[in-house]
């Protein structure tokens, strides 16, 4: 359990029950009291967490599809270059700059004036949308937007397919059957949560961006926010 892959299953359990806790019981709350009310400062503070957490998610889910890379491509060099200094290196520098970017977007909406009770079609505070219901100027916040989604997901995407491009052209270089699959099981568990946690973020994002109704935009945040953190557990301790 002290290997590295298990290392960051334990961080990536710890963040996701970290990222439900940020909506599911201010849900449950609004459900039980028949209210749907969320004050500035919960939002804001929502905002934070909810920002920190996905791109935790984000970095884990990178470093993961990195350890899969050298633990195939690498197999005889997996526990010089996988040690556990590097493994906490990498995980420190994530929280750090997970909070520097959070802390970065809460102060550009704190930035923003708002001029009434606004309605969010979502069961969060999804960050868009904030912008959006803003009655001042939100060019510099879309700007800081477009700008981080490619540094803080583009980037950690890219090393995910740059990892199994690799990982493919090993597993092609294997003689046997028998030996190929046994190297590309070991990383079906990974595809799917990556599978998962980005096709659903796209979902949230395009109901954002789209004119679609309600429903829709708060079955993509459903997805998001309670159903992939509920499965990533499921798949890796069925296939553990």
């Amino acid at each position: 359990l002290h290997q590295p892959m298990y290392l960051l299953l334990c961080n990536l359990s710890f963040v996701d029950i970290c990222f439900i806790s940020t909506t599911i019981p201010k849900m449950l709350v609004n459900i039980q009291t028949q209210s749907q009310v969320i004050t500035y400062t919960g939002c804001i503070t929502q905002i934070y967490f909810l920002i920190l957490f996905e791109v935790l998610d984000d970095f884990l889910l990178t470093m993961m599809a990195y350890d899969r890379f050298v633990a195939i491509c690498r197999p005889l060099h997996y526990t010089v270059i996988m040690n556990p200094k590097l493994c906490r290196l990498l995980l420190l520098v994530s929280w750090i700059l997970s909070a520097l970017y959070s802390f970065l977007e809460s102060l550009m909406v704190l930035r923003l004036s708002f001029c009434t009770v606004l309605k969010i079609p979502h069961i969060f505070c999804e960050l868009n949308q904030i912008v959006k219901l803003a009655c001042s100027d939100t060019f510099l916040n879309n700007l800081v937007i477009y700008l981080s989604t490619v540094l803080m997901a583009g980037v950690p995407f890219a090393g995910i397919l740059y990892s199994y491009s690799k990982i493919v052209s090993c597993i092609r270089g294997i003689l046997s059957a028998q030996g190929k699959f046994k190297a590309f099981s070991t990383c079906v568990s990974h595809l799917s949560i990556v599978f998962l946690f980005y096709c659903t973020g796209l979902g949230v994002y395009l109901s954002s961006a789209a004119a679609q109704s309600s429903h829709s935009s708060a079955v993509a945040s459903v997805m998001y926010t309670m159903v992939t953190p509920m499965l990533n557990p499921i798949v890796y301790s069925m296939r553990t």
